[in-house]
């Protein structure tokens, strides 16, 4: 099951199995600039005072992330993800790292100093994932260089017919949230503000359930799927409850369902059975993955070592 969960600038993921490359992770389809700019972070950006990086102590294939209120805490996690989530790039924009990038494991926890802390609180998403770049350079020994390259990716637009995901209903206020005083101006009215449920769950590999996600992070989702940028192009806005499932295209030939009736399942029993990852977003979802190419910038590595001892 995978849980995505938003708190403030707080984005946390929890993942208990799935193959690498199958798994969402906490990454952004930016524009190429961003990355040069995550290349570069900024000097008055704190720095981990402290950190401990160790190999994974999980043996259930379970990933976590964290944002603290004094660091970031990590469980289970391959280093390719702390390299685009420092760059803010999808994985086909990182080229020439060893394969133990994405194969070994790791727990990370970092801090930075007391005085620091209370800044956290006030950067936003992208600056807290560019304060990984510093970390890995440090306990990495990470060189890399920019390139441009001609590169393929998707967009994700609406197919013909229109979108076939439900629009995400808002949640009542909190009980003990105190209503609007009637005689206040405008712009002091105390509202409650509706509270929307945010969730996305992978139910084993193939098989996703989203309730109040939007589209930006569905494609996030599909470019971890098909190893790809996807750009979301369909001008939708707001959120949707959808589920989709598909057959990854690494999954063994599926088996008949068992005595209970149940759907049929391929030999791991992990991966559902259905049509392929773009029949299947166009189908569900209403929505189609066009094929794109152009030149972007991509992060050459250049070296990385394993991590130096805490």
């Amino acid at each position: 099951m995978i849980e995505i969960i938003r708190k403030s600038c707080v984005l946390s993921l929890l993942i208990p199995a799935a193959a690498i490359l199958s798994t969402p992770m906490l990454v952004c389809a930016q524009a190429d600039s961003a990355a040069k700019a995550a290349a570069a972070p900024s000097p008055d950006l704190p720095k981990y005072d402290v950190a401990t990086i160790k190999p994974t102590s999980a043996t259930d294939g379970r990933r976590t992330f964290f944002f603290t209120p004094d660091g970031i805490s990590l469980t289970g996690v391959p280093v390719q993800m702390l390299l685009t989530e420092a760059f803010h790039v999808e994985d086909d924009h990182i080229v020439g790292a060893p394969g133990w990038v994405k194969s070994n494991r790791y727990d990370v926890q970092a801090k930075v100093s007391s005085e620091d802390a209370p800044r956290l609180d006030k950067l936003k998403f992208e600056e807290r994932r560019s304060m990984l770049l510093p970390l890995l350079v440090e306990r990495f020994n990470l060189k890399y260089h920019h390139e441009t390259r001609e590169m393929t990716g998707y967009t994700l637009v609406v197919a013909k017919g229109g979108p076939k995901m439900k629009r995400s209903e808002e949640q009542p206020a909190p009980p003990d949230a105190k209503p609007a005083d009637p005689n206040a101006k405008a712009s002091d009215a105390a509202t409650p503000r509706p509270q929307q449920r945010r969730m996305l769950r992978f139910m084993g590999r193939g098989h996703l359930e989203a309730e109040g996600s939007d589209t930006t992070m569905l494609a996030r989702v599909l470019s971890q799927q098909l190893g790809r940028t996807v750009t979301d192009k369909t001008g939708l806005t707001g959120n949707f409850d959808y589920t989709l499932q598909w057959t990854p295209d690494d999954a063994p030939p599926p088996t008949p369902g068992g005595a209970d009736g149940g759907a049929p399942r391929n030999d791991s029993g992990s991966d559902a059975v259905g049509p392929s990852l773009f029949t299947a977003v166009q189908e569900q979802l209403g929505l189609k993955l066009e094929s794109t190419k152009g030149m972007a910038d991509v992060i050459v590595i250049d070296h990385i070592d394993l991590p130096s001892e805490n």
